[in-house]
């Protein structure tokens, strides 16, 4: 018992820690992807692009993704973590540093490389630590505290006022931080398991069992570059105010905040697929209407806390849903695999945003959007889960 009461408080305090660092991440990705996008718009780069540009930050997290699983296994969860707070921090303070797209492009790899490694880490280390009767709590716990510090993060466009440098000076401030606090933490060692035969193609074992919880990870990565890189695009084509557009990005982090939690706990007592089923389909809706509600704040931002409110926990629910239907053997991959479908997801929404809004319509990433999660929900009608006997 009281072995089990030192794991438990153990496991709260690096949940705590864990929680901090997942805020000041998600700060520092709401603001930088609208940020420099506004910056690049300001000084007459197109905005295909702007959204290529954009897209760098996805491919170091994507290529990030094809290694990260063997340090983590080697090193434990603290060494790359604290390494990928250190290779954000440094990109941040050399963005002000040129006004070249190129190196702005090196230096995005170098925040996608960051932020996968201390995603990838801390994620597994919640999913792999917590109770799996609260699983669904905690991975929405971990979710709602990347919301809130993505809802928070496009308010510092404001500090543009003060100079073009300040917001990217503000966010290395709290990355230094929560850097401090994790030197703090003990490390810790993924579970070491056995190969089986079973295992052998852990990838196409993943995809033949979960396939359908594994799709969540990529429409969020889909819709939060689209929503961060060309949101700020379309605004500023319909005239709306660099604060406005940072208030629009926070209605729809705040709807995320909002029912993260909920959400996680519907999903333990009813079941993860009935409420990412429901999610998808609110969430469509509220994406084909934003065209109607034109350059309307009030309509916009209702429009926006729906949305957000709906697929903001999709990360986090694909991932519980996920872990309830694999084999634990296999929980690693699955971690893999869902940040490979963001990374690939969030790639090709900055690029359809831009070439879209030049190319076919100012509104087309949102009947995108919409039509993507439409069809999530109505394939959820279709996948019947199955588990191996590990």
């Amino acid at each position: 018992m009281t072995s089990q009461a030192s794991t438990s408080a153990s496991f709260r305090q690096h949940f705590i820690l864990l929680v901090l660092v997942i805020i000041v991440a998600g700060m520092s990705q709401g603001l930088l992807l609208p940020l420099l996008s506004i910056l690049l718009e300001q000084a007459g780069v197109p905005p295909e692009q702007n959204g290529l540009n954009s897209a760098a930050m996805y491919i170091g997290i994507f290529g990030t993704m094809l290694f990260i699983e063997k340090p983590v296994r080697r090193f434990g969860y603290k060494p790359v973590i604290l390494a990928g707070i250190a290779l954000i921090t440094m990109a941040c303070l050399l963005f002000p540093a040129t006004n070249s797209l190129s190196m702005w492009f090196l230096l995005r790899l170098l925040v996608g490389v960051g932020d996968s490694a201390l995603h990838y880490s801390t994620q597994l280390w919640i999913v792999s630590s917590s109770p799996a009767d609260r699983r669904g709590r905690y991975i929405s716990l971990y979710g709602m505290s990347y919301g809130l510090g993505f809802s928070l993060g496009p308010l510092g466009i404001n500090l543009l006022r003060f100079g073009d440098n300040i917001p990217f000076y503000v966010s290395s401030a709290f990355y230094i931080s929560v850097l401090l606090l994790m030197l703090r933490v003990s490390n810790e060692q993924p579970p070491v398991h056995k190969r089986e035969e079973g295992e052998r193609n852990r990838f196409r074992t993943a995809y033949r069992l979960a396939w359908y919880a594994l799709i969540p990870s990529f429409l969020y990565g889909l819709m939060e570059a689209s929503m961060n890189s060309s949101f700020p695009l379309y605004g500023m084509r319909i005239q709306l105010q660099e604060h406005i557009i940072s208030l629009m990005l926070l209605s729809f982090g705040l709807g995320g905040l909002l029912l993260q939690l909920p959400l996680g706990i519907w999903s333990d007592r009813i079941g993860r697929k009935p409420i990412l089923i429901g999610c998808g389909i609110v969430g469509a809706s509220a994406f084909f209407a934003v065209p109607l509600a034109g350059d309307h704040v009030l309509y916009l931002m209702m429009l926006f806390m729906v949305a957000g409110g709906v697929v903001g926990s999709f990360y986090s629910l694909g991932l519980a849903y996920a872990a309830d239907i694999m084999p634990a053997p296999i929980l690693p991959v699955v971690n893999v695999i869902a940040s490979i479908h963001f990374s690939i997801g969030s790639l090709m929404g900055p690029m359809l945003g831009g070439y879209g809004i030049r190319y076919v319509s100012e509104y087309s990433i949102f009947l995108f959007l919409g039509g993507a999660f439409l069809l999530f929900g109505l394939l959820g009608f279709l996948f019947q889960p199955r588990k191996l006997p590990f």
